[in-house]
């Protein structure tokens, strides 16, 4: 690994936020969930471990390797460009796509296997940002784009984008619900209804993982926004409520082991599905 893949690395800010986060939710003793199991300790420290420890250095090394391999004079080639146009290339090429690898995998049950974990938890935590399968973040289209972009010259845009879309995105799914005391201040509605509009809050993420359908609030159909919720609204994929669901979970899916949700499907449950379960969150 040469010494540009390491100094473009994104794991000591995304790795800085995170505990921040932790801390946030220790201060507020919301970090330990009741309903958490060992397994869900087991998935969410694995699965956090393999994708700061493995898959984002694989990647933005590999990415690297590839172009410096086959197309060599893309190197820095994006340097000189105004940091504005840069910020669109980001946000089209890795935080869209994610919402669209994100969308696809609530369509395609061999995508959901693979992002099945992160709505098995029974609770809105930090805990379970990088909850999901080992292979999940590896076929990720977003984080090759950021890869190939860092390799261009990009990178003192991406890590002002980086910061930012990290504290969106663990703000989201943080059990500190943020915005519940900005949206009792009557002079902050516009701004509210417009924020609630442009990024994930908990309230639009929550409803994401929310496990009932039928309670109103629950939208694990839609809200698949990472850090721009703009997704959703341009693509007719949101609900806005300013609710959070009561409980949390996969509806009408039987759990599975911690080994099948980390690393199917090199590892499967022998346990066989009833065929009179349905996953609702897959029903077209």
């Amino acid at each position: 690994m040469n010494t540009t893949t390491i100094t473009n690395s994104p794991i000591p800010i995304i790795s800085a936020i995170l505990i921040g986060f932790i801390v946030l939710e220790i201060a507020c003793a919301c970090f330990r969930q009741p309903r958490a199991q060992r397994r869900d300790a087991v998935i969410e420290i694995i699965g956090s471990g393999l994708l700061m420890g493995v898959t984002l250095p694989l990647v933005t090394f590999l990415s690297a390797w590839l172009l410096d391999r086959f197309a060599p004079q893309t190197k820095d080639s994006l340097a000189g460009l105004h940091w504005l146009l840069g910020l669109g290339l980001f946000l089209v090429l890795d935080d869209m796509t994610q919402y669209w690898w994100h969308r696809l995998s609530h369509k395609v049950p061999f995508l959901y296997s693979l992002h099945r974990a992160h709505h098995s938890a029974p609770y809105m935590s930090i805990r379970i940002v990088y909850r999901n399968n080992s292979f999940y973040y590896l076929l990720m289209p977003g984080l090759w784009f950021s890869g190939a972009l860092l390799y261009m010259g990009l990178a003192p845009v991406y890590f002002g984008y980086l910061i930012v879309k990290m504290l969106v995105i663990f703000g989201a799914h943080s059990s500190v619900p943020w915005d519940d005391r900005l949206y009792r201040i009557p002079a902050l509605r516009p701004l509210m209804w417009l924020l609630e509009r442009t990024i994930s809050t908990p309230a639009t993420h929550s409803a994401h993982h929310g496990l009932n359908a039928d309670d109103d609030v629950t939208h694990y159909k839609g809200n698949f926004g990472n850090l721009l919720f703009f997704w959703d609204v341009l693509f007719g994929s949101a609900r806005i409520t300013r609710r959070r669901p009561e409980h949390y979970g996969i509806e009408d899916m039987r759990p599975v082991s911690w080994q099948h949700e980390l690393f199917w499907p090199l590892v499967r449950d022998k346990r066989p599905q009833p065929k009179t379960t349905a996953n609702r969150e897959l029903a077209q």
